[in-house]
């Protein structure tokens, strides 16, 4: 075969590469290679890099009318054609990568977006290690399809700057991993932000009839409201399931481990029936804050209730975003019911438990209409009469509570 002919196919490969598809290509390369004759498809993979394979495919798919059916409705390989995805080929391999990912991730409850400090290259060199078939492009395109987003490096603030507090996040990551591996349950729990019922106007957008708006109060003033949802949660790390109570009063630490007694009795007390002990993550302030004495005496409370030691791990201080909770839980609930008028009590209950993704998360949700006023006082006796033990390592922020009475 001459080389003007491999000049004129490559040239014309050159023109038409960028506008057709791969199909096309296909199909095109084959009647190129047909028309030659003798030594076409050669001479057609020489010129325009083609796979001898690729021209050949193209030739039997000429002869096939049912190909030319498929092209006509877009699409380019037959159902169940070409590479499967690693997902598939490698199961296992998102789980083994947010595990890798999980002691440093990062992240933004409200635009539910995580990062991590850990490079695509060398979390592709710690799957090659466990076993599995995988380059920086591909681990890269896994983070994206799980919600992360690799960021440059630079220097920032992350709240407060506590000198251990990297270390803390190691410490939490170890204790969620022996629990976990213990097959005793995770949680982590927060209050979400306050939110007025009423006609008021909720930020987002959500499909309506054109020209058809929801109508809303124009003014978001708090003495119009019919009064305030509180939403305390609690996420089971290992099951991705959790469980809101809507409060009306006040948040306090009574409240708080109010709605983690209603989760135990609700879905841990029969999912975990053989624990015998409980990991709570928390934030280092409000509510569940690692210097109120209320919280402690509470949590103290429920040890002795389920007969289970509960160990309680806080947050370092100001980095209380991170919280496992704030975006797998809370950020989820903020899309769920973005646009939507928080009219009820019964509706933000319903918002919540209706809440769910592709990754599996089951919520669970009631209304709290209790009273907890603020204000409660505890002794310096009511404080040494925990059974508390503290770390070794910052018991301030990682303390456990022994059962001191049999409970069910």
């Amino acid at each position: 075969m001459s080389t003007d002919h491999d000049a004129s196919i490559e040239e014309k490969f050159r023109v038409l590469s960028e506008a057709l598809n791969e199909a096309q290509t296909r199909l095109w390369a084959a009647v190129e290679a047909r028309s030659l004759g003798r030594g076409g498809v050669t001479a057609v993979a020489r010129a325009t890099g083609l796979s001898r394979s690729t021209i050949t495919l193209g030739l039997r798919e000429l002869d096939d009318p049912s190909h030319h059916a498929r092209l006509a409705v877009g699409r380019v390989r037959r159902p169940g054609g070409g590479r499967k995805p690693i997902t598939v080929t490698q199961p296992g391999v998102i789980e083994v990568l947010e595990d890798l990912v999980a002691p440093a991730t990062r992240g933004d409850p409200m635009s539910s977006l995580l990062w991590t400090s850990k490079s695509t290259a060398k979390l592709a060199t710690e799957l090659q290690l466990q076993g599995f078939q995988a380059d920086a492009s591909t681990v890269a395109d896994l983070l994206k399809a799980q919600g992360y987003s690799l960021q440059a490096a630079r220097k920032t603030k992350e709240g407060g700057d506590h000198p251990d507090r990297d270390a803390q996040f190691r410490h939490i990551a170890a204790e969620v991993t022996r629990m976990q591996a213990d097959q005793q349950p995770v949680i982590s729990v927060d209050c979400k932000k306050k939110e007025l019922i009423g006609e008021f106007k909720n930020a987002g957008r959500e499909w309506q009839l054109v020209g058809q708006p929801e109508g809303v109060n124009v003014y978001d003033f708090p003495d119009m409201a019919d009064g305030k949802a509180i939403p305390y949660g609690v996420y089971d790390v290992t099951h991705n399931e959790g469980w809101v109570s809507v409060g009306i009063d006040h948040d306090t630490a009574e409240f708080a481990v109010a709605t983690i007694r209603q989760w135990w009795q609700q879905m841990g007390k029969k999912r975990y029936a053989q624990a015998t002990s409980l990991l709570i993550t928390a934030d280092g302030g409000g509510s569940n804050g690692s210097r109120n004495r209320l919280w402690k005496q509470e949590v103290q409370r429920l040890a002795d209730d389920i007969g289970r030691t509960i160990h309680v791990s806080h947050l370092p201080p100001g980095t209380s975003k991170w919280n496992k909770i704030e975006h797998r839980l809370f950020g989820q609930i903020t899309i769920n019911w973005r646009g939507k008028p928080l009219r009820s009590l019964e509706t933000v209950v319903g918002l919540i438990a209706g809440t769910t993704t592709t990754t599996g998360l089951k919520v669970r949700a009631a209304a709290d209409q209790k009273q907890y006023p603020t204000g409660r006082k505890i002794s310096d006796e009511e404080v040494e009469a925990l059974a508390i033990t503290r770390s070794d390592f910052h018991g301030e922020w990682n303390y456990s509570f022994t059962p001191r009475k049999k409970g069910g």
